[in-house]
């Protein structure tokens, strides 16, 4: 792997896993230093992450981590309707229904509620999802818009990870979307993708109103309830 990859990947990783914060700089000389590369390969790796939206230029001179909140999700979601709707629509179209029959069976064999390894074997299996899609609509200008969706969706999805009920419906979800393909259906495929990216960004923003209210708060709403 280059070092510019590899670069981009960690940094990549990092952001997503929340490691690297909204607000937190990103330095060419520090970055580098940090995960053994050279400036040139790092300054490659960051123009990557511009590009993607993950880091953006607070001043001249300093790049930060983009910020991730409930107004990111919503504008994230508006772009990732339209894409992956006709993306589904056009895999229908033109996919391999022996790929996505696998694929579908592979969902309903899926118990990512089960725990941590479960839900890293889901994710990866979704990554196979798109990866399919990828290859069956063969449109570079469709699949290169979806990279940086795809790349700020593994942060949105960090919020919902532990709620077992939403992944049991995401694994059912994806699954019909994975049939109505193998079965080229183009309406159903674009309507059962556009259910579960309602559902799924329903239940982000769930996750981020929770986290919000503080533990003092929840505890006097419920005296105050008990109360009455």
């Amino acid at each position: 792997m280059r070092a510019s990859e590899r670069a981009y990947q960690g940094l990549v990783e990092e952001i997503q896993g929340g490691s690297l914060a909204p607000g937190a700089v990103i330095g060419e000389v520090e970055q580098a230093a940090r995960l053994g590369v050279s400036r040139t390969p790092m300054r490659e790796a960051i123009a990557r992450l511009l590009a993607d939206g993950l880091v953006q230029q607070q001043s001249a001179r300093v790049l930060v981590v983009s910020g991730f909140d409930a107004v990111h999700i919503r504008r994230l979601f508006e772009v990732r309707r339209a894409l992956e709707e006709s993306a589904a629509r056009l895999a229908a179209q033109r996919g391999d229904s022996a790929v996505f029959s696998a694929l579908a069976a592979d969902f309903l064999a899926a118990h990512p509620e089960s725990g941590a390894s479960e839900t890293d074997d889901y994710y990866a299996l979704i990554s196979r999802f798109d990866a399919a899609i990828d290859e069956a609509v063969a449109n570079d200008y469709l699949t290169h818009a979806l990279r940086p969706i795809r790349a700020h969706l593994a942060r949105a999805r960090r919020l919902a990870r532990d709620n077992a009920e939403r992944l049991h419906a995401s694994v059912r979800e994806h699954a019909l979307i994975a049939q109505a393909i193998a079965q080229r259906d183009p309406d159903l495929a674009a309507h059962a993708t556009h259910v579960h990216l309602h559902r799924a960004l329903a239940a982000i923003l769930a996750a981020i109103d929770e986290a919000a209210v503080p533990p003092s708060t929840e505890r006097h709403t419920a005296t105050e309830g008990a109360s009455r």
